[in-house]
């Protein structure tokens, strides 16, 4: 059985990429036989990558992991260029997860795209199944270079589907936006696989061979090993700048500042794609690949202590912003950004498993926000504009009471999914930063943005369900089908009880062993990369404080709470006006996005672009100058001389006669040979 699953393993990638091949060259049975414009081979082949993802993590919860790959280019002994899979438990529950959210988004997509009489839906389900596999191979990658070719296949999928409806501006130049901007932290990833392959001589993930190990080694006792620094930098200084490199990947694609501006515009692209990116794609790919190379950047204080104030930071940053939006997908975006700023500030404040949590119940509660604001706009023909909602709660009971569910999970509020894993992730942050003032000020940005979260999402919640209705729309919503409600039920569902699989402050209250997830992921299963994690941990940052997690975990409710409460007295009332108004210059900064992209535009075409005028006049005057200018002496001389080579033989005598009586004056002015 165990074999069979373990085989299996590619197909769970193969199926969706199958219903792409199918919607994309079908051609007229794709557009005109293939039922609901070719959705149905779509949702096949999710639901097919579900079960046997589901298959796979039962094994491997048996106590086992599975390791294979097939040689791409061999080179020295050292060095290989492979195609591998490995399964471990981390892999296992990633896959589950993106499957399972990849599954609902095809079945959503029947009530949110069909029944508009959109055109372009095999071109529409075609992204989709590629982007699934896409992100399924890159789950199950076992080595560096091959989780950069599907991380950036990722990429170029959401550019794809973010400009589905590419004929409108807005779409069309957010898909631009999202490719460009990641693409800049992705040279930086590129380079870093480079430094990896040079530095190592392997990219794998895990194991013996890996390139953890190498670095576990090079920084162990004994010295460097076989490891190859550069620029006269040691090994912890040089696998610092590698894994740097890497972040810059990470960065872009799960929209941490200052890479974070793509996000918010790619709220243009149907919003099923919105709920696709935002839980289970590409915002994951980044988080979900620095939980792959934890072993390495365990071995890394000093890159850890970045990554959580990156994380911090962004988590606040963004909050911030999403107090003020005015569309319901917006609000939603800012609140991707910043819960992933919390998974990054779990990373780098060694909380492990932490991070994993959170990137787990996030996935399920964001996927489930964004499928429910997905169902307001069809009751809404298509208007996000949260200030012409309002009393939708009796009109559409299951989509409020689900999206009540998500709210809940991502406010933070004791016992939703939401509560558990960011409480986690704050937890490690403070009992890690005992001492170091880096990660204490990244653990004071990530729980100040508590109260924060609390306030925007119920705000958005008020608005959108709760007092009178504001327009005829919402007086008279179009209503919504099975397609909807059902993929709504079942990640509301999962919103409210996720949690329970890791529940820290209650085990600590009580004594009952109900960690599952620390369980699963530490073990039995051997060289995951990330087994001793905590020992690595406590020789990056030391020993972890001695505090109680109901303290912290009290502190963060109590600030959920208030924001929540403070949105409830504001915003629940029959005709709510907006409050945000009061903070005059501030709201502008905020609703303006602190001016990012102003700023970024200002970079490009006032900095970067004059520099580069600037290289190119120095290049074309200078440079090639030089270069030209030697080129053409040498050319002018040497169409001189070769009118020498006349062929005629007297004209040679004479150059020899000329040459003596030059040679016979040397030596006559020089007074002989010397």
């Amino acid at each position: 059985m165990a074999a069979t699953a373990f085989e299996l393993a590619p197909v769970i990638a193969l199926l969706p990429f199958v219903s792409f091949l199918i919607a994309l060259f079908g051609g007229e049975f794709a557009r005109k036989m293939l039922p609901k414009g070719g959705a149905l081979p779509g949702i096949a082949a999710t639901g097919g990558s579900l079960l046997l993802s589901l298959w796979v993590m039962l094994t491997v919860a048996g106590g086992q992991s599975y390791h294979q790959n097939i040689v791409w280019v061999t080179g020295h002994e050292t060095f290989n260029l492979h195609f591998g899979i490995f399964l471990d438990p981390l892999s296992a529950m990633m896959l589950v997860i993106v499957s399972l959210v990849a599954f609902l988004v095809h079945i959503f997509s029947l009530g949110y795209m069909n029944d508009e009489g959109e055109t372009g839906l095999p071109r529409y389900y075609a992204g989709l199944g590629l982007f699934t596999f896409s992100m399924l191979a890159f789950v199950f990658s076992d080595n560096l270079l091959m989780a950069f070719m599907f991380f950036e296949l990722v990429g170029l999928c959401s550019y794809l589907l973010i400009g589905f409806w590419f004929r409108n501006p807005g779409p069309a130049s957010a898909a631009k936006k999202a490719f460009l901007v990641t693409r800049f932290g992705d040279y930086f990833f590129l380079i870093g696989v480079v430094a990896v392959f040079a530095t190592f001589g392997t990219a794998q993930f895990a194991g013996d061979h890996s390139f953890v190990h190498a670095a576990e080694q090079a920084l162990g006792e004994g010295g460097a090993g076989d490891v190859t620094t550069f620029f006269g930098l040691g090994p912890q200084a040089w696998f610092s700048v590698v894994g740097l490199l890497v972040l810059g990947g990470v960065v872009g694609k799960s929209a941490q500042f200052p890479l974070h501006t793509w996000l918010p515009d790619a709220m243009e692209g149907p919003t099923p794609v919105s709920a696709l990116i935002h839980a289970a794609t590409m915002v994951a790919a980044g988080v979900y690949l620095v939980a792959r190379m934890y072993g390495f950047y365990a071995l890394l204080p000093q890159v850890l202590a970045i990554i959580a104030f990156i994380g911090g930071f962004t988590a606040l940053f963004a909050a911030t912003m999403g107090v003020v939006k005015r569309e319901i997908k917006q609000v939603l975006a800012y609140s991707t950004i910043s819960q992933y700023g919390y998974m990054m500030l779990g990373l780098g404040a060694g909380g492990y498993v932490a991070a994993t949590f959170h990137l787990m119940t996030h996935a399920f509660f964001k996927a489930l926000l964004f499928l429910g604001a997905g169902s307001v706009i069809i009751a809404m023909h298509h208007n996000e504009d949260m200030w012409d909602m309002g009393g939708l709660k009796e009109k559409m009971p299951v989509t409020y009471w689900t999206f009540l569910s998500g709210s809940l999970a991502l406010a933070g509020i004791v016992p939703f999914a939401g509560f558990w894993s960011k409480d986690e992730v704050l937890y490690e942050a403070l009992i890690h930063g005992m001492g170091n003032p880096i990660l204490l000020a990244a653990y004071a940005m990530g729980l100040l943005a508590v109260f924060f979260t609390g306030f925007y999402t119920f705000r958005m919640v008020f608005l959108t369900f709760h007092g009178e209705p504001r327009t005829d729309t919402a007086r008279d919503p179009h209503g919504v089908g099975w397609n909807v409600k059902f993929p709504l039920v079942v990640l509301g569902v999962l919103a409210a009880t996720a949690g329970l699989v890791n529940m820290t402050p209650v085990a600590e209250l009580t004594g009952a062993h109900i960690e599952y997830l620390h369980t699963w992921l530490n073990g039995p299963v051997e060289a995951t990369g990330a087994h001793h994690y905590e020992e690595l941990v406590a020789g990056a940052y030391g020993e972890p404080g001695q505090i109680s997690p109901l303290i912290p975990g009290a502190m963060s409710l109590a600030l959920a709470l208030a924001g929540a409460g403070l949105a409830w007295t504001l915003y629940n009332v029959p005709e709510p006006v907006e409050h945000t108004d009061k903070l005059g210059g501030a709201k502008t900064l905020l609703f303006n996005n602190y001016y990012q992209d102003e700023y970024q535009v200002w970079l490009a075409s006032g900095l970067t672009l004059p520099l580069a005028r600037a290289a190119d006049k120095f290049d074309a005057g200078v440079i090639d100058g030089v270069v030209n200018g030697v080129s053409s002496v040498s050319l002018f001389g040497g169409n001189r001389v070769k009118r020498i080579q006349s062929g005629i033989v007297t004209n040679y005598a004479l150059m020899l006669a000329l040459g003596f009586v030059v040679l016979l004056l040397v030596i006559g002015f020089t007074g002989g040979w010397f």
